[in-house]
């Protein structure tokens, strides 16, 4: 998780720094403003890397956030794909995994 928001904090900062990177596409139904694209990118990212910290940590609510907050950057990086295909389909890819390690993993409890 701490990768997956490093990597959204980095594609965040890239279109909130240089809009000439991406491709725009013209009557997109989703198609904010590239600044604000990068604002919500790093947003989530900030919040995937923390809840990445407080697994960590041990805490067990991190869970709960890390599925819904993967889930949510999963969403945002489907509405991104006009933008960046292959780096949204990777951090879709991603965050796919992320979901699946946190609803598969055994809770602390359960180890010995």
């Amino acid at each position: 998780m701490i990768f997956g928001g490093f990597m959204a904090i980095v594609e965040g900062i890239s279109a909130i720094a240089e809009d000439r990177v991406f491709l725009s596409t013209r009557h997109y139904i989703y198609g904010f403003d590239l600044t604000a694209w990068g604002w919500i990118h790093v947003i989530l990212g900030v919040l995937i890397g923390c809840a990445g910290v407080a697994l960590f940590k041990g805490a067990t609510w991190a869970r709960t956030v890390g599925v819904v907050v993967a889930g949510v950057a999963m969403l945002a990086n489907f509405l991104w794909l006009p933008y960046a295909p292959f780096w949204a389909l990777i951090l879709i890819a991603l965050d796919v995994v992320i979901i699946w390690a946190l609803c598969t993993a055994p809770s602390p409890s359960d180890e010995f």
